[in-house]
């Protein structure tokens, strides 16, 4: 019998979501991370209505705002003209990767997760049939090691090695990417999501922990391999001075922390999220350019749906290969209108009326994801203290 029920790769926000709920469902799951505990990676950090909603729900949102996240309470777009102010009903927030992710990690473990980091995935491994039945992994020492487990999940991101180890096929395609630059400042007031559009170029301002923002500028992938990748710092300096004049005057008066990181662009996919032995989340099956700010959110809706599944599946409640299915049809339901309008807004395409009409189709399409999340019954919600207390 194999010593795991799950073995996920990737401890990013898909993975950790997934193994935490897993584990408190009573699975045997073991994670594992090529990346050190709570180290950085590229985002935005924005959470959207559901994302918060997920954190609420598993008992996790007082610990992002106990880091000191500060609450975001106001969305602002500025299309060129006079900016259209919306005041959220709700506070939303943008919590670091270096917080949101070692939160999920330490409550997957708090539930009973086995969570290793240093661990480099190499391989999968299969039985005779062709089944996976879980990975090859090497420590920090370079140690191999196999690790086995009833089902293998791949949350290991936009270039998923556990994807390509399956042959993973994709099942719809977008079309255009937008490039980015990303930095940190400090000393930048924000009114809360700031959102700024112009021909051919947007940018953002994010607030987040230690009382910095992340401030981003996109354009095509072609102007930013033309102009744009050799000096980071003068290209924020010009995307903003084009487009947000005034924007452009408060980063300059704030002091960067870190170095700026670039994003090429990739046009988004959904990809078939599971096979005999294997499933997939996060990025590694659903990814929509970043513009639209909601690959975070993405990730803590898949992880929840893909547990269910594999709760049914593990418990006998359903096949597992009927219990999958159902996984990728949800998904796909609540990806389409996503996956679209963020190729529409990515191709740069449009008028800012135009762009404006397109805002109001992805906001109809949180505000769907919101009614579907809230309608779900309760899964895994035991809090860290309920555990404890064997609840």
């Amino acid at each position: 019998m194999p010593t795991h029920d799950v073995a996920i790769v990737g401890a990013r926000a898909a993975g950790a979501a997934t193994a935490l709920l897993l584990a408190r469902a009573g699975h045997r799951v073991v994670v594992v991370d090529r990346a050190r505990y709570g180290s950085d990676t590229l985002s935005t950090h924005a959470l959207m209505r559901g994302g918060v909603l997920q954190l609420e729900r598993w008992g996790l949102l007082d610990r992002v705002l106990d880091v000191g996240t500060p609450p975001v309470r106001r969305v602002t777009f500025d299309y060129g003209g006079a900016p259209i102010v919306i005041d959220v009903d709700a506070p939303l927030f943008a919590p670091r990767r270096t917080v949101l992710d070692r939160i999920l990690v330490d409550a997957a473990r708090e539930a009973g997760a086995d969570v290793r980091f240093g661990f480099h995935v190499t391989g999968l491994t299969r039985d005779d049939e062709g089944r996976v039945t879980g990975v090859v992994a090497r420590d920090a020492d370079g140690r191999a090691s196999s690790i086995d487990a009833r089902m293998t999940v791949g949350a290991d991101g936009m270039r998923s090695g556990v994807a390509r180890a399956v042959r993973a096929t994709t099942t719809a395609t977008a079309t255009s990417a937008t490039a980015a630059i990303y930095g940190h400042w400090s000393g930048v007031h924000a009114t809360g999501y700031e959102w700024y559009f112009g021909p051919r170029a947007a940018a953002g301002v994010i607030p987040t922990n230690d009382g910095q923002v992340c401030v981003f500028v996109s354009a095509t992938p072609e102007r930013f391999h033309r102009e744009l990748r050799a000096d980071r710092a003068a290209a924020v300096g010009v995307l903003l001075r084009e487009m947000a004049p005034e924007l452009a005057e408060r980063i300059a008066g704030g002091r960067r922390n870190g170095p700026l990181r670039g994003f090429a662009g990739l046009p988004g996919w959904l990809r078939r999220p599971f096979g005999t032995g294997w499933a997939l989340v996060g990025d590694a099956g659903s990814f929509k350019d970043p513009l639209i700010a909601h690959g975070i959110t993405d990730a803590l809706r898949d992880a929840d749906l893909l547990a269910r599944a594999l709760h049914e599946g593990l418990t006998g409640a359903a096949p597992m290969h009927s219990a999958l299915a159902r996984y990728e049809r949800l998904r796909d339901d609540l990806s389409q209108s996503f996956l679209a309008t963020a190729d529409a807004i990515a191709s740069f395409d449009w008028r800012l009326s135009d762009l404006q009409r397109l805002h109001r189709e992805l906001s109809l399409a949180m505000q769907a994801e919101t009614r579907f999340l809230r309608g779900l019954e309760p899964f895994a919600v035991r809090t860290p203290t309920a555990l404890a207390a064997g609840a």
